[in-house]
């Protein structure tokens, strides 16, 4: 495409906080698809090693880390520069991303993050209690942020590919089984409606299943953790407890399965780490695979927005979490650093789009326990196809920074929203501005459950029954 559309104007300054490999990519798409003032857009990053790519577009630069300590006195004047409605889009990693919403919707400012993040410290303070560190808690402390102020200014968490995009994915797969198991349901409109219509469609669970075969040109040296994304993000993450929405035609919880004693009681948490924990799944490509169970916002917010309930009494929730395998550089990483303990490699590097020679990011959601039995609907976007559409971003970097740019659109086009999640935005929509950048986008049934192939050379403890038991697609 050579004519891309310009979907909005934004009137007021746009602060970026964070510069790493999803900030340098999302930010050709503001350029692209909004009209604004360039003279008052900011990025605030705590290291300059991309400053030339701002400096050369007359774009702000303020090296700071933000801090509980100074994001008031940092931000407040940035964001209310020249009037106007201003937009933060929160790319950081350390940077309370409820504090940062909560100070946007105080002066009228538009928002949106690709996860809840916490404060500096959170994930690695040993002193903290297994289930106060998990995406449960962290999204809770959203929810009540929500509570005690509803409505208002437009605060849109957790928008990326995963969670974000996927949100969006779950919707329109629904549909489609729908229409091919002949479901002569109307499309659903609210969120009651789309849990009992998922409910109808008799599906138990579903994996954010993805597979990212992107290789680079050269082998990964050892000490060095190599992703196609953050590392920092990565590493935080798969170093929290493991996590998932916990179904209803569940029949047991896992022997080390824990529940949470408040909140919204959609997901539990394994105390294991996320990146050590592996599960059975299935993407079009190479098909049966392991993936690691790491705890991401959709797991828990799927499976919140799919539950159907009756008063307190919980009827119906399918089961959801990631199933994800990452590059094979990552994968060998993450071998290294569970091997040392758990503890960070001293150096790290992102594969970028020189660096990387093929590959696509598969990413998508398996839907489960259905008529069909599975059907897999996402992404396959290859490198190829990347380098020719945005610059400075990977395939799993371009399927992210579209989704912001997706809730960015969305955000202006509803700017009293509130408080959202991606579950709650309109898909086609977000959809529409996304498409674009995801390369083929595909729907694909399938007869593998986590029972398929299995070995008999050593007994297991399995459900024979119901092959879409939680039981038969952890790994042990």
């Amino acid at each position: 495409m050579s004519d891309w559309p310009v979907h909005a104007k934004i009137d007021g300054p746009i602060v970026m906080i964070g510069f790493g490999s999803i900030g340098r990519g999302t930010l050709p798409l503001i350029e692209r698809h909004f009209d604004f003032d360039r003279e008052r857009m900011v990025v605030i990053d705590p290291v300059a090693d991309h400053r030339k790519l701002l400096d050369s577009r007359g774009i702000r630069y303020v090296q700071s880390e933000v801090t509980a300590e100074n994001y008031r006195d940092l931000l407040t004047p940035l964001l209310t520069n020249g009037g106007g409605r201003g937009f933060c889009v929160n790319l950081s990693v350390d940077v309370s991303s409820v504090a940062v919403m909560e100070l946007c919707r105080e002066i009228g400012t538009l928002y949106i993050d690709t996860v809840v993040e916490p404060w500096k410290g959170f994930y690695f303070d040993e002193a903290m209690p297994t289930a106060a560190r998990t995406n449960y808690a962290l999204r809770e402390s959203l929810l009540a942020a929500r509570r005690r102020n509803p409505g208002g200014t437009t605060a849109v968490s957790t928008c990326g590919a995963n969670p974000g995009m996927v949100s969006w994915f779950v919707k329109q797969a629904m549909l489609n089984i729908a229409a091919d198991t002949g479901l002569d349901r109307p499309e659903p409109k609210t969120r009651e409606e789309w849990a009992q219509f998922a409910r109808s469609l008799g599906i138990k669970g579903i994996h954010i299943a993805e597979r990212d075969t992107q290789r680079a040109r050269e082998p990964k040296v050892m000490g060095q953790f190599w992703n196609t994304w953050s590392v920092e993000g990565f590493v935080s993450e798969g170093l929290q407890p493991a996590e998932l929405g916990w179904g209803t035609h569940e029949k047991s919880l896992p022997a080390d399965g824990r529940t949470h004693e408040g909140g919204c009681g959609a997901a539990i948490y394994l105390l294991s780490a996320g990146a050590a924990t592996r599960v059975r799944s299935w993407t079009p490509t190479p098909q049966a695979q392991y993936g690691f169970l790491v705890t991401h916002n959709e797991s828990i917010s799927i499976a919140d927005y799919l539950t159907v309930r009756d008063g307190d009494q919980v009827l119906y929730r399918p089961t959801c979490h990631y199933a994800y395998h990452p590059c094979n550089d990552a994968v060998l990483s993450l071998h290294e650093m569970f091997g040392n303990g758990g503890h960070f490699q001293e150096s790290w590097k992102i594969l970028d789009e020189h660096e990387i020679v093929d590959g696509i990011d598969e990413l998508g959601v398996l839907i489960y326990g259905h008529a069909r039995n599975a059907y897999w609907f996402g992404s396959q976007l290859s490198i190829e196809e990347t380098r020719e559409l945005a610059p400075y971003q990977n395939a799993t970097g371009l399927q992210v920074t579209s989704a912001v740019l997706a809730g960015m659109v969305w955000a202006l086009e509803n700017p009293e929203a509130g408080i959202v999640e991606a579950d709650e935005m309109d898909f086609r929509r977000c959809l529409e501005v996304q498409l674009p950048y995801l390369g083929p986008v595909i729907g694909t049934y399938t007869d593998w459950t986590p029972l398929t192939g299995r070995q008999k050379l050593f007994p297991e403890d399995l459900d024979l029954e119901d092959p879409w038991q939680f039981k038969n697609i952890i790994v042990r």
